[in-house]
């Protein structure tokens, strides 16, 4: 039994008497006591894939901020490596794929489904620590990244203004993009369930890249596959967050998922218009927020939970920055921990 199953109950419909908060990259560079033990490694990839490092880092953001939610410190493009295509993380660059998909031919040798998540122990053996030191305080959510998302690096190469390299593939080789979103929505759900196996109490897809698209694409190449994702976990809550993808917040709101995530562009109210009202929000404060005065941030805090009026997961709409001070990240979990609906 899960002492504090807040966001778990507000997940799944249930009343509360506040909103539950935790921060997407809850885990890492605004924390000194990551610092420290990112500097035990000579990389990131060596990091994420040292099951008590994970589980350390995960547990950090729970003992420094009081959040109501860990988040197991990973990264999205496990999935592309475990399929075959190999990335490197260039530090103050992000990510790099040597090897892309250029041509339709490229996918076919692209494992899929169970055969490359079961490539991703490591993962699993992180869950499995980082559960057990939790020891049932509160909910683990496990992630990955959405279809399209992973699509664009796996054929852009690396992170881009434009993507235009992807987008040229979609319009140039619609069928064989098709069969790439097929292999990785397998891989995901063979990914995610193993997840859920090892631990993970709620599941959030991130479609980072999902404003690249126009609203035609979007509903074309990505909300098919989403969908298939959230209906292969009718028993555990899922979240997905498309950044920027407000024009498609109807399409989005139809999905059989527990809650959407919003991001700090997307007005509360237009989202209210257009999802169902049986799903959960989460979102968003501008991270930029964080970096005015205390004060500020707390009145900043309370609008956002004002304007959502309950049935609300705090959190910001996007990772939270590495700068950010942790006095104001402190100052927002308190406020939104200190409020409630009566």
């Amino acid at each position: 039994m899960i002492q504090n199953d807040l966001l778990l109950r507000v997940a799944n419909g249930e009343p509360s008497h506040r909103p539950p908060v935790w921060l997407m990259r809850q885990a890492g560079r605004i924390l000194p006591q990551y610092r420290k033990l990112r500097s035990t490694f000579s990389g990131f990839k060596e990091f994420i894939k040292t099951p008590h490092a994970v589980a350390e880092a995960t547990l950090q953001p729970v003992d420094e901020l009081g959040v109501d939610a860990a988040i197991i410190f990973s990264d999205i493009l496990v999935i592309p490596e475990a399929m075959g295509l190999d990335y490197d993380m260039v530090e103050k660059k992000g990510p790099l794929f040597p090897t892309t998909i250029q041509q339709p031919t490229d996918i076919d040798s692209l494992a899929s489904g169970e055969e490359a998540a079961n490539r991703l122990q490591y993962v699993f053996e992180g869950l499995r620590q980082t559960k057990a030191a939790i020891n049932n305080r509160l909910p683990l959510i496990g992630f990955s990244g959405a279809p399209w998302t992973l699509a664009a690096y796996m054929i852009e190469g690396s992170g881009s203004k434009t993507f235009s390299k992807a987008k040229r593939f979609l319009y140039q080789h619609p069928d064989a993009a098709h069969r790439l979103l097929d292999k990785l929505a397998d891989t995901i759900i063979a990914y995610l369930r193993l997840k859920v196996q090892n631990g993970a109490d709620l599941l959030q897809l991130f479609d980072s890249w999902a404003g690249i698209l126009g609203p035609e694409q979007y509903r074309t190449f990505a909300i098919p596959y989403l969908q298939r994702i959230c209906q292969a976990f009718p028993d555990t809550p899922v979240t997905v967050f498309s950044k920027n993808a407000w024009f498609a917040l109807q399409e989005l709101g139809q999905l059989d998922c527990q809650v959407i995530g919003l991001d700090w562009n997307t007005s509360v109210a237009y989202a209210k218009s257009q999802i169902r009202t049986d799903k959960r929000l989460q979102g968003n404060l501008d991270p930029c927020a964080l970096y005015a005065a205390p004060e500020s941030v707390e009145k900043q805090t309370l609008d956002m939970l004002q304007n959502f009026g309950g049935a609300h997961i705090a959190n910001l709409g996007h990772g939270v920055y590495p700068d950010t001070p942790l006095d104001n990240v402190r100052r927002f979990v308190d406020t939104v921990k200190s409020f409630s609906y009566s």
